[in-house]
């Protein structure tokens, strides 16, 4: 059963979006606003100054117990026990045939692990957790917000509200206070810049968010933005890039299957995964670049010597590019950088080439600036 407007939940932000003009759209289940000003706008924007995106429909979970972390590292294939306190880590929950069931962050925090998830699998993600996780307490907390402020002027305006956070460099997180509420920030996101997402109390989310917004650095930006940023970062979106027919490393993330996990195992469908980083998958994620404007979406047959190789998980125009820009899984004696494919696009054949991702540099910052 698709979303109806009866059974789509509302963000804690929600009249403050429709305040703000927001087109609100159906996702993962809530009311959320696709574009305030426009798509375009909005996504150059982040890239030069800093965007707001609501982010709340998200799952926040927190995880407490003895050797949480170790009971963790079952479900998945990412180093928990060695992951130090403040320190993020992205990792995925995989089936036994070693396929991706939602990709995830995971921090270690002073007492607890504190997991986001994305919104459309938090259910069944949780219910994976508890099952998984015997003597864990798995907490789902509804009653907090989460704000992402991207962009490479967003440190200045965070840095104005809540004191320190300059500090955290890429993929770091701690405590801080926002006007007066504790908050918890990590320097991190989902757009290639550098950037924070803030977990507020819901109840303070509309107080905290007017007061970022009213930085002169910020604006609102909505989920179309949020696509197209992060499909220029090259990063994958669950159920699109990333699915149960996907392996980390299908899906070029072996990254997150650290050298201790390689040699130990000891997670969902390794013996698949760790077999296929030895001997390479059979096919892989890749970036392509389209000749001409026309953009190429999701679904599109990938084209080679005439026959069907493949398909397109995600596509569109790359506003800072101003260019036409898809991922797709390839074979993986097509999937070498310079590879020339056709994509078909109602009847028609687009040359393009394969080529290193991310198509836009990432600007994350790896040592924390000065306050």
């Amino acid at each position: 059963m698709g979303d109806t407007p009866e059974t789509l939940e509302l963000l804690p932000l929600d009249a403050l979006h429709r305040r703000l003009g927001a087109r609100m759209v159906p996702f993962a289940g809530y009311s959320m606003p696709i574009q305030y000003e426009g798509i375009v706008a909005e996504h150059n924007w982040t890239r030069t100054a800093a965007g707001l995106f609501d982010v709340s429909h998200m799952g926040q979970v927190i995880l407490t117990g003895d050797s949480a972390d170790a009971a963790l590292e079952a479900l998945i294939p990412g180093d928990i026990i060695g992951l130090k306190t403040g320190c993020l880590r992205y990792s995925m929950l995989l089936d036994a045939q070693g396929g991706i069931l939602d990709d995830l962050m995971v921090t270690r925090r002073e007492g607890d692990l504190y997991l986001v998830v994305n919104g459309a699998m938090k259910h069944s993600d949780i219910a994976i957790l508890k099952a998984g996780l015997p003597g864990v307490d798995v907490a789902y907390r509804p009653d907090l917000a989460l704000l992402a402020l991207q962009g490479p002027t967003a440190v200045d305006a965070l840095e104005r509200l809540a004191p320190g956070v300059a500090a955290l460099s890429f993929m770091r997180a701690g405590t801080f206070t926002l006007a007066g509420t504790s908050v918890w920030v990590s320097r991190s996101g989902y757009t290639g810049e550098d950037g924070f997402e803030i977990s507020v109390p819901a109840a303070d989310a509309e107080r905290i968010a007017e007061l970022l917004l009213a930085q002169p650095e910020v604006k609102p930006i909505g989920l179309g933005a949020r696509d197209s940023l992060r499909l220029e970062a090259g990063l994958p979106l669950y159920g699109h890039d990333l699915t149960p027919e996907t392996t980390p490393v299908e899906a070029s993330l072996a990254f997150a299957i650290s050298k201790r996990r390689k040699a130990e195992g000891g997670f969902p469908g390794a013996d698949r995964v760790l077999k296929q980083l030895l001997d390479g998958p059979a096919k892989k994620r890749v970036g392509l670049k389209i000749d001409g404007r026309q953009p190429v979406r999701e679904g599109a047959p990938v084209v080679h010597d005439g026959a069907n190789v493949g398909a397109v998980t995600s596509g569109g125009h790359g506003p800072a590019l101003n260019a036409p820009i898809a991922m797709a899984y390839v074979p993986a004696a097509l999937a070498g950088d310079g590879q020339r494919l056709q994509l078909e696009v109602r009847g028609k054949l687009l040359d393009a080439t394969v080529v290193p991702m991310p198509f836009f540099p990432k600007n994350y910052v790896r040592q924390g600036a000065k306050a």
